[in-house]
């Protein structure tokens, strides 16, 4: 294991994904970050906690490594009164915001973060107020004001900003993009999120354990499956659960239909953004016919609530299938259609061609994951890396790209759409037989698990924490966006402001996945 070297008592987590746990002192966790960033791991994700009795807390920092053999999951604890932590920044660049977070949500601070600006808190919250902490201040505390955020400023001849958002003229969700340019070239972009933030890790703290599940799928709408099974996954972890193989097969079925509804939309939008609404339209009309057959088939258009604990909703009739095969075959000969067109038409690809470029070391660099990173040269893919049930049958094929430009992630968006109703056809032929949910009962003891899912953007990580009655302690929900908005900053620079649209249409990356 790649972490053997640390002496550490890892624990393997019941499960169909290598992953290991394990509790680490201060010079253990940054050893550790040490030795997964020297061996070309990643930081998937990085939380706090507080498993403190009453009013004393007891403040604990989470990290999860993928490696080659699978996902680490290092716990620090920290000493009673002990609210600091070495900063993994210097090691993975994007750590910063989840470090920062942290800070916001527990009241933990990285030693030596350069940054260490609010990032959820925005103000207006009860003075000292942390809301992860365990008796954390009630309503009517006096509030601090709202506060001005300190940009980063770019001096120098000609340096003006533009600043774009929150409220933006489209019904999209909220955030402020801060440039500085010199005429509509841009020096320089910096992001302002937390304006969804609505206290669903809190909230996970209140729901039983068998309904949280549609609480992790309202994280992002969009990717609504992958939070799902992920949430289930940890559970049926913690309780030692068996999953129906029909419903692991009818669960990859529900994904790979959602990883198609959003390619079809974002390839129609990316049309629309290069100025050829003939693309938005055909790509719109696909979507639709998508979506109405999603309802027909599993009683909801983004197939909300779907994947339970214990397996599925909703099963399928042979009927169904043979619908759903059909409806693969017409849209893979309209988008192969459309490709063609995408990939022939002079004005769209020079506006997708070496605009928005993260080169492979940059994506290298800062961490970049999912789509986006298979567009600049990092083929990670779950699927592939550590295919379970049923993923292990279907030899599911990576894309790969090099340029890293919106060319490069529209090219990806193509081969994923053509492989998922490869897979979608594979699983409506193969389906076993069977039951499609497991019985389970409400916990009543303590436990941990990771759920840890291929979703459209990326790597979706739930890690759950329960108690010794069975409740929900904690919760913590990671969508890839953590990784890519960092990457968008780099992405623009050097291009000029109109093609930032396009650009950030590219990625296509999630708000209220990371405001949580």
């Amino acid at each position: 294991m790649a972490l053997s070297g640390l002496n550490l008592a890892l624990q393997r987590l019941p499960g169909p994904l290598p992953i290991w746990r394990a509790s680490v002192d201060a010079l253990q966790w940054l050893a550790g970050a040490r030795t997964v960033a020297a061996g070309g791991g990643r930081l998937v994700a990085l939380w706090a906690g507080d498993r403190g009795e009453g009013a004393q807390p007891r403040l604990a920092l989470s990290a999860a490594y993928a490696v080659q053999q699978g996902l680490y999951w290092l716990d620090l604890q920290l000493e009673p009164g002990q609210s600091s932590y070495p900063d993994l920044s210097r090691l993975f660049p994007f750590a910063a915001r989840m470090q920062r977070a942290a800070a916001d949500m527990v009241g933990v601070v990285a030693e030596g973060a350069e940054d260490s600006r609010p990032w959820l808190a925005h103000g207006g919250w009860p003075d000292g107020y942390r809301p992860l902490r365990r008796g954390a201040a009630p309503a009517g505390v006096p509030q601090t004001p709202l506060q001005d955020y300190p940009f980063v400023r770019v001096a120098g001849d000609g340096v003006h900003e533009i600043a774009v958002g929150p409220v933006h003229a489209g019904i999209i969700e909220p955030g402020h993009f801060r440039f500085s340019v010199v005429g509509e070239k841009v020096l320089r972009l910096e992001q302002r999120l937390g304006y969804t933030h609505k206290g669903v890790e809190q909230r996970f703290t209140r729901m039983a354990p068998l309904e949280a599940h549609r609480l992790a799928g309202r994280v992002s709408g969009d990717s609504t499956v992958a939070f799902a099974w992920a949430y289930c996954m940890a559970l049926e972890s913690a309780l030692g659960v068996q999953v129906p193989p029909a419903a692991l097969w009818l669960r990859a079925l529900l994904l790979e239909r959602e990883r198609v509804a959003n390619h079809l939309g974002d390839l129609g939008a990316l049309g629309n953004d290069a100025a050829l609404a003939f693309g938005l339209a055909q790509f719109s009309r696909l979507r639709e016919d998508w979506l109405r057959l999603s309802q027909a088939a599993f009683g909801h258009r983004l197939t909300m609530d779907c994947v339970v604990p214990g397996g599925v909703a909703v099963a399928l009739d042979d009927a169904m299938r043979q619908r759903l095969l059909r409806q693969c075959t017409q849209i893979e000969a309209e988008v192969r259609s459309l490709a063609a067109i995408y990939e022939s038409h002079a004005g769209l690809q020079d506006r997708f061609t070496t605009t928005g470029v993260v080169t492979p070391a940059l994506a290298a660099r800062l961490g970049l994951t999912g789509l986006a990173a298979r567009a600049s040269g990092r083929t990670t893919d779950l699927r592939c890396e550590h295919p379970w049930v049923p993923y292990q049958e279907l030899q599911v094929a990576a894309a790969g790209e090099q340029t890293g430009d919106v060319r490069a992630r529209v090219a990806v968006r193509f081969f994923e759409t053509f492989e998922s109703l490869r897979l979608i056809r594979e699983i409506c032929g193969r389906m076993p037989a069977g039951e499609v949910r497991a019985a389970i009962a409400a916990p009543a003891q303590a436990g941990v698990g990771v759920g840890w899912v291929e979703g459209w953007r990326g790597e979706v990580l739930v890690a759950l924490e329960l108690g010794a009655d069975g409740s929900i302690r904690r919760c913590h929900c990671h969508d890839p966006s953590w990784q890519n908005w960092p990457a968008l900053e780099h992405a623009v620079i050097g291009n000029i402001v109109p093609d930032f649209p396009l650009i950030n249409k590219s990625f296509n990356l999630v708000y209220s996945g990371v405001d949580l």
